[in-house]
């Protein structure tokens, strides 16, 4: 892979896409060619946080988009009896909702975070569907679309990547790498009083592989950028494409993620939907042998089990250099093999 694909695939951790590269009428791939042409299209504008590109046709329908964001709001405004039933702290559920997050800092003092989260598994459909809510009407009928629509956007824009990086194998995310459930995150910010006394989400990357989301038109995300907190406007019908910290160890730190955290609004209710693509819990992980290179690209990083990562990530409260330094190979490198990395930072 050329030098300047390999820096634009670099400095596009944070994508704001409103549509991928058009299909034709009779694949629902585009040809090498064309996909080729989209990617560099994509990458070469979105060198910086401060400015997108938007390209044509990322095949999600807005009725899908709206249809389900609309039966959402509905589900938070159902009465709090209604879905008293739902609200758990236990993880293992499969539908739950909880307020507010309770997060120890360094200065022993307790800080709960400023919104209500329905977490849920979202696919594969079939299995899973039974295990949402039947209220508000037509709420599941809403979710599983929107959850197929965005499986068939990650595994597209998966393969896309792969092909972007130079693998021969441009299937390589499919199978156990993106074949965990799908897990959803539906973020509820109500108008808060005073911004200044806390936050929508705590500074945090994800632990998944790619995350899509879904921001809204209300703002309240940033993302941090050379040690600066960046808005990231919201676009009509547009998707966030965020990379995970797993898509940072399968790419040998080629495409790292970014920390970002959403702060909260005096004036308006905000509420995203972050479908989050990861591997199954029992796949093993690390980085992709195309990306390696003996002399000149060691692994920075050592496989392992993803429950494993899970455990690390959630010890460290989500701390993108605390996660990563866990599964750090620390190489005694040469003068030469440096002048070739990239400062991904």
């Amino acid at each position: 892979m050329s030098c300047l694909r390999r820096n634009a695939l670099a400095t596009t951790s944070y994508w704001m896409i409103s549509r991928l590269p058009s299909l034709s009428s009779t694949s629902m791939e585009p040809s090498e060619k064309d996909a080729d042409k989209s990617l560099a299209r994509s990458w070469r504008p979105a060198r910086s946080l401060a400015s997108s590109r938007h390209v044509v046709n990322h095949g999600v329908g807005e009725d899908v988009i709206q249809g389900f964001r609309e039966a959402a709001t509905e589900f938070f405004r159902m009465p709090e009896e209604a879905k008293l039933k739902y609200y758990s702290i236990d993880h293992n559920k499969p539908f739950r909702i909880f307020s507010g997050s309770l997060t120890s800092h360094n200065d022993g003092n307790d800080i709960r975070y400023w919104r209500d989260c329905l977490k849920l598994r979202c696919y594969p459909v079939e299995r899973l569907m039974h295990q949402w809510p039947s209220q508000p009407e037509m709420f599941r009928e809403h979710l599983a679309k929107y959850a197929v629509a965005v499986q068939e956007l990650a595994r597209r824009f998966l393969r896309l990547i792969a092909e972007g990086l130079g693998f021969d194998n441009h299937d390589f995310f499919e199978g156990d790498l993106s074949g965990g459930e799908t897990l959803m995150n539906v973020n509820y910010y109500p108008r808060c009083p005073d911004p200044s006394l806390t936050m929508g989400i705590r500074p945090h990357s994800d632990r998944h592989l790619l995350t899509i989301l879904s921001q809204g038109e209300v703002s309240g995300l940033q993302a941090k950028y050379r040690g600066r907190w960046i808005r990231v406007q919201p676009i009509h019908n547009a998707f966030v494409i965020n990379f995970g910290l797993q898509m940072e160890i399968v790419t040998n730190g080629l495409l790292p993620s970014v920390e970002h955290r959403a702060v909260t609004n005096s004036a308006k209710a905000r509420m995203s939907v972050a479908s989050l693509i990861t591997p199954k819990m029992d796949c093993r992980v690390g980085p992709a042998p195309a990306m390696l290179d003996e002399k000149t690209n060691p692994p920075k990083f050592k496989d392992f089990v993803c429950s494993e990562f899970t455990e690390a990530y959630e010890a460290a409260a989500g701390n993108r250099e605390a996660v990563l330094d866990f599964f750090k190979i620390h190489h005694t490198q040469n003068p030469a093999c440096v002048n070739q990395q990239f400062n991904m930072h």
